[in-house]
């Protein structure tokens, strides 16, 4: 067997088989490129779900890592460190916002900001102890633990998980009116992704997302935005929800936050809101670590320059324009997404989603596919607009074999 080969026979036999990679073995990777076991190099367009939005080995970020490497990595929140009070002070200032509570995962942050709406709705808003209800999406993807599988509409996300966690009502994405109608005297929070990464890339309707600040705010609810994968750049702006002016009553981060160096999420809200929490009421022994907070507010100062945003906006049109030149011909059915993301819907004739990422990936681009029929492209914000051609012409290859 090659070395390939037996690296993944050796990963098939040992690991639990919950993935289902492409047959690709990464050894070393810089920028926006990849480079295997046996030297083959590969153009990354899914950029690790959005958590490399700064390219692999970003020098910014790995001297940051390493400086913190040398001085302290971790005391738990038994304790300060020198590093904390500027990692939620940036953090906060970005995001326009007072407070900062920060974890590791992503899904640790969703199930956070779960946990505040909840004990914010019965000790500020006055629900009965109990009865809190949050509003969530149908397709939505906010992470894999038992309560947020509870809420989930993807059967193989959720099927034989249960039993599951009740207080949410979901409603169909992109439909303000269901939303109205489901709301009640008990309805804490809504919980939205602006831009649903998983689903396939799909962008609600233009005045959706001020349409639930309005309604949130008129019916005093929070608006919890999850831009886990869509915030820090990607689409554009530094959140995806400022392409409507819009600003929640909180944010939900995590993916590039820790520059795809260490997991780092948070929930970003008001002093009011998560001031809710009293000591021993939540935790997390990494949460908020020296060198988390290190690299993340590295992210934090490359983000407040706007260049990456700025690179993004512009790198994305041109990737919609040459995205929308392949509608039309009976290979590509749909194009969705915003900035340097998108959603390809493949004709069905032409292949799964799988197959053609497997077709992409012999012609040496990485992209991953969803939901039958759809691949996403997400690559790096660093990309050369070189790079980015030669990846979509091997993609017009692939579509017109």
């Amino acid at each position: 067997m090659s070395t390939t080969e037996t690296a993944i026979a050796s990963a098939e036999a040992h690991s639990a088989h919950n993935y289902h990679p492409l047959p690709v073995v990464v050894a070393t990777a810089e920028g926006a490129w990849m480079t295997d076991v046996e030297g083959r190099r590969y153009l990354d367009l899914l950029a690790g779900y959005s958590a490399l939005n700064f390219g692999h080995g970003n020098r910014r970020l790995i001297d940051a890592a390493k400086a913190q490497l040398e001085r302290v990595t971790l005391t738990s929140r038994a304790f300060h460190h020198d590093r904390f009070a500027d990692f939620c002070t940036e953090l906060a200032a970005l995001c326009g916002m007072e407070t900062v509570l920060p974890m590791n995962t992503g899904a640790e942050a969703v199930e956070t900001a779960v946990k505040t709406a909840r004990k914010w709705g019965y000790r500020v808003k006055g629900v009965p102890d109990g009865m809190a209800k949050i509003i969530v999406a149908s397709d939505n993807f906010h992470g894999r633990t038992t309560t947020i599988v509870s809420f989930s509409t993807d059967p193989e996300a959720r099927a034989d998980f249960g039993p599951y966690t009740p207080g949410f009502e979901i409603v169909p994405y992109g439909d303000l009116t269901a939303m109205r109608e489901a709301m009640t005297e008990n309805t804490v929070a809504v919980l939205i992704e602006p831009i649903q990464g998983e689903a396939g890339v799909l962008v609600p309707p233009a005045g959706y997302l001020s349409g639930v600040r309005e309604l949130t705010r008129e019916r005093n609810v929070l608006f919890v935005a999850d831009e886990i994968q869509s915030g820090l750049g990607r689409t554009g702006k530094t959140f995806a929800l400022d392409h409507e002016g819009v600003v929640p009553d909180m944010y939900v981060l995590g993916k590039a936050l820790g520059g795809g160096v260490v997991p780092v999420s948070a929930v970003v809200s008001s002093a009011d809101v998560l001031g809710v929490f009293r000591p021993g009421e939540h935790g997390s022994t990494f949460g908020g670590n020296p060198l988390a907070c290190a690299v993340a507010l590295e992210v934090i100062a490359m983000l407040r320059t706007g260049e990456y945003q700025q690179r993004a906006a512009e790198l994305g049109d041109h990737l919609h324009r040459e995205l929308g030149l392949l509608t039309g011909g009976g290979a590509v059915e749909t194009v969705r997404g915003r900035g340097l993301w998108a959603g390809v819907d493949i004709a069905p004739a032409l292949g799964t989603g799988r197959e053609i990422s497997e077709k992409l990936m012999e012609q040496g681009v990485l992209v991953k596919d969803t939901h039958g029929s759809t691949i996403r492209i997400a690559p790096p914000l660093v990309i050369s607009k070189e790079d980015l051609d030669w990846g979509l012409d091997r993609l017009r290859a692939v579509l017109a074999a």
